[in-house]
């Protein structure tokens, strides 16, 4: 969960907060918000954060607006770490933790949390599995208990592997197999990096290696990445440091020791391992245009780029005002044109380019189309106009990020476990503010000069 994703969640979260009944009028009252220009100038969120004697990382962003706390456990293993052949594990596993622990029974911690006003909740990415309850502030004891024994002693039970399985396969079943667009984007990435590759491979897994997944790889994986040493502890609102320090020292702190097995992924392919990538479907009534080029991050390549690369997505495919925008949407040639990137990942990235043909626009049209405003940017680079209303825009995210508690633990945790230090959480507005014209530039040529991608289109029609 990357900064660009808690962002865009973040107005979602804090509704919990603001219905708790217990919630006084006095400390919802919202702070002031510093000026845009004035965040690059101190910390988003003011974190401190230590580490336990067994490895844990605990990091807390105190915030009193309202009395509430979420509690986040970030594990530095996602589906890039599923072992070969049994894509889907890093998911399973998350769906298996809810099968209760040594001291909680199975489904009671949902069901505590619940009765208790709150919410809970998990989710896997490529590079994280994460566990998360937002509750009143006074019932963060509660939750530290029930977390460090699902960490420490989850049961697994054999009991409910092939129940669970069958859940995760219908799950796959309405978000990819039923999903025109679902199975596009996985053909597309799959198409980009190989179905094998770990970047390549669908974060829920392809369904024969989910079938083939056993419970001894389910109890591995969480024997090999689930250790303390292997984790970040997140707590973000109504807390004190000496007394989420003495409950994580009680809870978390006994949690054994043991090794942990390292990221180990593979680099990218020289070139993507299917250049174009076609698909036809009856269901799809408009013509869906795909580009990805692979690009450096924060944590690999030349990690130079990775700021300038978030300021081209945005003047690139932002929307209103964008250079795509202005040649596909205002031009009638495309209902939507966008443009993504995420410097937060472990390991390489892939910066994207996509639209949405009009009907009665023949695709061949729209795709000269983005070739030409891509071209025009790379012989030219952005004007200085663009850059700063890019990064203007930007670093406003971060007022958006201070206002709740529902960003600060997936900024904190997303980061901090794929070995990014606190600072780049804490101070991104001063790195975006930084970026130059020519550094965007450079960028843009880095990556989408080369021709190491895959073009896509997902076309009405009859599958060939």
């Amino acid at each position: 969960m990357t900064r660009r994703t808690a962002l865009r969640s973040a107005a979602v979260l804090p509704v919990v907060a603001a219905a708790t009944p217990s919630a006084s009028p006095a400390l919802a009252q919202p702070a002031i918000a510093p000026p845009t220009e004035r965040l690059a100038e101190r910390p988003l969120f003011g974190a401190v954060s230590w580490t336990l004697p067994n490895g844990l990382r605990v990091v807390l962003a105190e915030s009193r607006r309202v009395p509430v706390v979420s509690h986040y456990v970030f594990y530095g293993a996602g589906a890039g770490e599923d072992p070969a052949g049994r894509s889907g594990t890093a998911h399973f596993l998350e769906h298996m933790m809810f099968k209760g622990s040594r001291n909680v029974e199975p489904g009671a911690l949902s069901l505590v949390v619940a009765r208790e006003g709150g919410q809970d909740n998990a989710f896997t990415s490529r590079d994280v599995t994460a566990y998360h309850q937002t509750v009143e502030a006074s019932r963060l004891a509660l939750v530290m208990r029930m977390e460090a024994d699902r960490f420490a002693y989850p049961l697994l039970p054999e009991a409910t592997l092939e129940p669970e399985r069958a859940v995760i396969l219908e799950e796959r079943n309405q978000r990819t197999s039923s999903n025109p667009r679902g199975r596009f984007w996985e053909g597309f990435e799959a198409a980009m990096w190989g179905p094998q590759h770990w970047h390549g491979r669908p974060l829920i897994g392809w369904e024969d290696e989910i079938r083939a997944i056993r419970l001894e790889d389910l109890r591995g994986f969480h024997e090999q990445r689930y250790a303390p040493a292997n984790a970040v502890l997140v707590v973000t609102g109504d807390a004190r440091e000496a007394e989420v320090r003495r409950l994580a020292e009680e809870f978390y702190g006994v949690v054994p020791a043991r090794p942990v097995t390292p990221r180990q992924r593979a680099e990218p392919v020289p070139a993507a391992a299917q250049p174009r990538f076609v698909q036809q479907d009856p269901a799809v009534r408009e013509a869906s245009f795909m580009r990805g080029a692979m690009a450096p991050s924060l944590t690999w390549g030349e990690t130079r780029h990775a700021w300038p690369l978030e300021v081209l997505a945005h003047l690139l495919g932002s929307g209103s005002g964008s250079r795509l925008h202005k040649a596909l949407v205002e031009t009638g040639l495309a209902t939507s044109a966008n443009a993504s990137y995420d410097s937060e990942t472990a390991g390489p990235g892939s910066f994207s380019v996509s639209a949405t043909a009009r009907q009665g626009v023949p695709p061949e049209r729209l795709e000269a189309a983005v070739d030409a405003a891509i071209a025009a940017l790379l012989q030219d680079g952005p004007g200085d106009a663009e850059v700063t209303r890019s990064i203007r825009q930007l670093t406003a995210g971060a007022l958006l990020s201070l206002d709740g508690i529902g960003a600060a633990p997936r900024m904190l945790g997303g980061a901090l476990a794929i070995g990014l230090p606190l600072e780049t959480v804490e101070y991104w507005p001063r790195y975006l503010k930084a970026v130059t014209r020519e550094q965007v530039t450079e960028a843009a040529r880095a990556v989408l000069g080369q021709p190491v991608g895959t073009t896509g289109w997902l076309l009405p029609g009859a599958p060939a």
